[in-house]
């Protein structure tokens, strides 16, 4: 059926973008991700860069990207300001390098504070679909994210039609936006497999002033199998979860789990769905990584609610392939729903996410290396740590074969504070945090989570500090990381 909207190629729909414009694009990681038309804005960058004139776009997504938006776009300098996540090599080393202005936020806040101009007006969204009618449904492929705010509030969109993407995928979808504040309803919605919305996005059609087909699966990295460390990091979490079900603080039928992203995420997710001590669970998270998607084959994973689908190539091919299986078992929600403080409190989800640093009381570093250069983001760590029923953050206890600790006497930039962390775990061992005061908190992060070469330095640098309700030396807190930063090492 013909669309009564304008069809182009990638390059033609870039000249529609204009210097200085504010593009939102869709994508949750690289799922779901707009491919060609960034790829061709990037080359018409480089041209007009050629050329001696200025051309750099405001760039916002729901989350990361695949490398056709961040990684490309970095590489032709097209881009002078950036939220609210990205995972991209080039994309950090400019906004390290003071070359991009980055805003790193909580993923649940995104939509509102588009919804509100916080960023100023849209001025074209880029969003990759399945299909689009006449009437303006847009049914999105492998995620949502922020995308029907971006269609919402956007002044004109480009609609990416991809057909290697299976139609059939929006059938997991669950899309809502929710009312503004003060008129905004509580959510209905006491199961992760609970849906409260539609199939489908919307737009005003009159705003469609491009469709740009394209035929790119999604630009999915693969994931390291699962090593030593991580399995030893699963087991203590195995075990601390285990011991909480037969104590009654977890009730019997367990609870929804969440994992951030990433390898030792996965790893962990895989190490819960091997226990025969857990019972098969659901999920109720922002990402669906490749560990708990084959879980969900055993029927140890029973449904999983999430914003994207993050998974191997094979993966979503078995998806296209077996959909009925798949369909009642997946929900895909926009972020403001995935990643709502109120549905993960109300659900009891338990959070697992990834720490770069952890000091001696239980704040978390997940961002800045040495308090200064970005790595990723906070992403949705923050949405679900503050809000879970119990915040676990996993992480190596040291790094580049031993010259960096992650276990510090103060944290160089905090993410997560204490009051948000329950649980610190390792490879060394796990620390329960609840119901800890500062100074037991201390020496039981130190003896059961930190590297045996760290241990004596830490336990003096406690013993060393000022009595007080918080022990610290702020004339030495900084000291690890000092060395590292002149050394290499923070054994230096």
């Amino acid at each position: 059926m013909s669309l009564p909207f304008p069809t182009m190629t990638a390059p033609q729909a870039a000249e529609l973008i204009e210097h200085g414009m504010m593009v939102a694009m869709s994508g949750f990681t690289p799922a779901g991700a707009v491919k060609a038309v960034p790829r061709a804005i990037a080359d018409r960058a480089e041209e007009i860069h050629e050329a001696g004139e200025p051309f750099q776009i405001r760039l916002l997504t729901g989350a990361s990207t695949g490398d056709s938006v961040d990684e490309r776009l970095a590489e032709a300098q097209a881009v002078s300001w950036r939220a609210p996540y990205q995972s991209s090599r080039a994309m950090r080393k400019r906004i390290n390098a003071g070359e991009v202005d980055f805003v790193d936020m909580h993923l649940s806040h995104l939509p509102q504070s588009v919804m509100f101009g916080h960023f100023g007006e849209i001025d074209v969204a880029i969003i990759e679909a399945t299909e689009v009618t006449a009437d303006g449904k847009v049914y999105l492929s492998t995620s949502v994210g922020a995308s029907p705010t971006f269609l919402k509030k956007a002044k004109k969109v480009i609609i990416e039609l991809n057909r290697a993407q299976s139609r059939d995928i929006s059938d997991m979808a669950d899309i809502v936006i929710p009312n503004r504040p003060p008129n905004r309803l509580s959510l209905s919605l006491n199961h992760p497999l609970e849906r409260i919305g539609k199939k489908y996005a919307e737009v005003d059609p009159s705003k469609i002033v491009a469709i740009v087909e394209t035929d790119q699966p999604d630009e999915l990295g693969g994931f390291t199998a699962s090593d030593e460390l991580s399995e030893k990091i699963a087991g203590f979490v195995v075990e601390f979860l285990s011991n909480e079900l037969a104590s009654g603080r977890i009730p019997s039928s367990f609870l929804p789990l969440q994992s951030g992203v990433g390898n030792v995420a996965n790893a962990v997710t895989a190490g819960v769905g091997k226990s025969p001590d857990i019972p098969d669970f659901f999920m109720y998270t922002e990402v669906l990584q490749p560990a708990p998607f084959a879980l969900m084959r055993s029927g140890r994973l029973r449904g999983a609610s999430s914003c994207g689908l993050t998974l191997l190539p094979e993966q979503m091919q078995e998806i296209a392939d077996d959909i009925e299986f798949f369909r009642d078992r997946i929900v895909l929600r926009p972020q403001e729903i995935s990643n709502n403080p109120a549905a993960v409190r109300q659900l009891g989800v338990i959070a697992m996410n990834t720490a770069l640093e952890v000091d001696l009381y239980g704040h978390v570093n997940s961002t800045h290396v040495c308090g200064q250069n970005i790595m990723n983001g906070i992403g949705g760590s923050g949405d679900f740590a503050r809000n879970s029923y119990l915040s676990m953050f996993v992480c190596p206890s040291v790094a580049k074969g031993g010259k960096i600790s992650a276990i510090v006497p103060l944290c160089s930039h905090t993410d997560h504070n204490e009051h948000s962390v329950h649980v610190i775990v390792t490879e060394q061992g796990l620390a329960d945090l609840r119901g800890l005061a500062p100074a037991e908190r201390a020496r039981t992060i130190i003896d059961n989570c930190a590297h045996p070469m760290y241990r004596d330095y830490l336990h003096k640098y406690l013993d060393n500090s000022s009595a007080a309700h918080i022990r610290h030396d702020l004339q030495h807190c900084f000291d690890l990381h000092r060395k590292l930063m002149e050394s290499g090492s923070m054994l230096g």
